[in-house]
């Protein structure tokens, strides 16, 4: 029998953390448990869950998720779901090189050989977001996405949903019809300006708006479906089955984002991704995050039919000096072409990690945190 003999954890730039799981035979997995923001709790929480599983058998991952969620009396959230989440990513990574396959034929093979994917443009203030879109197109993407926002008050001027919309229109414009839109609105804008905002959007013809209310909020999707004709799409901050089944059996949603490093791990999404089919909802999951990551969701999103686009980060405006092929040996895997990329074939998650430059950028380490927004009278807003 195998055995989990050690593991060591690496906080790298931009702003991600890297788990690397060693057996007793010399197989390891890499795994990439992080909250964007909250890199160091979530490291002390895979600390905690590792104590269960030094010494046993890398081998029963299905036991090991069911110990790691169940096994605690408080459990779930943000920081418990995406500890969980980078060692199980690391348990599939041993478990496809034991077998020396790839991690989608071990969950089933794949339901298609290519992975359209889609590239952000602009920051969180968006502007030349036209001229940014239309590079996109030109190299081979499909399918762009950009925030609909800055920060937005409960209610607040129209003049900001005039700003959107002028943003919006000069990417459409740039990219002509061909060209997917996702609008991501970030949680940003609150229930009495989102009908207001999505109204507006309609004549764009958008791939879809996404996190139009706070999850927290989810109850207001039903009055936004019932207005326009959009598809909606949310998940990124819903971290289990549980939270999803609510959103799901509602009907309201037409795309879910679960993200690999949030909702438990290859395990737990492919079950809340399959639970989505049967609603006849797509998926396209949600990652802005670093190579390990993208890699879990392409083994993932073979095996789906309804996983339908692919989030990548490679260039986003939060890697700047740092980005995910840097931490790859072979950088050829994640060569995106007319907007498709190939599913890795490799074993385990098909990426190899270079741990040497792993080890020197961990020296270097981050504390990042998002920006904190502040509304003109002081107030917090959403960012």
């Amino acid at each position: 029998m195998m055995k989990i003999i050690s593991y060591e954890l690496f906080q790298v730039p931009p702003r991600w953390l890297f788990l690397k799981i060693e057996t007793d035979e010399g197989i390891t997995g890499w795994g990439e448990p992080v909250i964007e923001g909250k890199a160091a709790t979530v490291k002390a929480a895979v600390d905690e869950l590792m104590e269960y599983l030094i010494g046993k058998d890398p081998m029963n991952i299905e036991d090991h998720w069911n110990v790691m969620y169940r096994g605690g009396f408080y459990r779930g959230g943000p920081i418990l779901m995406s500890a969980i989440a980078g060692i199980d990513q690391a348990l599939w990574d041993i478990k496809g090189k034991f077998y020396n396959a790839p991690v989608h034929q071990l969950l089933g093979g794949k339901a298609r050989d290519l992975m359209k994917v889609y590239s952000w443009i602009g920051g969180d203030r968006p502007n030349e977001v036209g001229a940014a879109a239309k590079e996109m197109a030109e190299r081979g993407f499909l399918a762009v996405k950009m925030n609909a926002t800055e920060e937005m008050q409960y209610v607040d001027s129209h003049k900001k949903i005039d700003a959107a919309v002028a943003r919006i229109a000069a990417v459409r414009e740039a990219v002509g019809v061909d060209v997917g839109i996702g609008i991501d609105f970030h949680g940003r804008v609150h229930r009495p300006m989102v009908k207001a905002l999505a109204k507006e959007l309609e004549v764009f013809h958008p791939m879809f708006i996404e996190e139009p209310v706070l999850p927290e909020n989810n109850e207001a999707l039903r009055e936004l479906a019932n207005a326009v004709s959009i598809p909606i799409a949310t998940g990124e901050r819903m971290f289990s089955k549980w939270q999803f089944k609510n959103l799901l059996k509602d009907g309201y949603v037409d795309i879910i984002q679960p993200d690999l490093s949030h909702a438990g791990g290859i395990t737990e999404c492919k079950k809340i991704i399959s639970m989505a089919e049967a609603f006849d909802v797509a998926a396209a999951p949600h990652c802005p995050l670093g190579p390990i990551a993208l890699a879990a969701c392409l083994q993932v999103d073979a095996t789906c039919h309804n996983a339908f686009i692919q989030e990548q980060s490679l260039g986003i405006h939060y890697n700047q000096g740092s980005d995910l092929l840097d931490y790859l040996t072979d950088k050829t895997v994640f060569d995106y072409e007319n907007g498709y990329v190939k599913i890795p074939e490799g074993p385990g998650l098909g990426i190899e990690i270079n741990e040497d430059h792993v080890r020197k950028m961990a020296k270097i380490g981050h504390n990042w945190h998002n920006p904190l927004w502040r509304h003109d009278d002081g107030s917090v807003a959403e960012w």
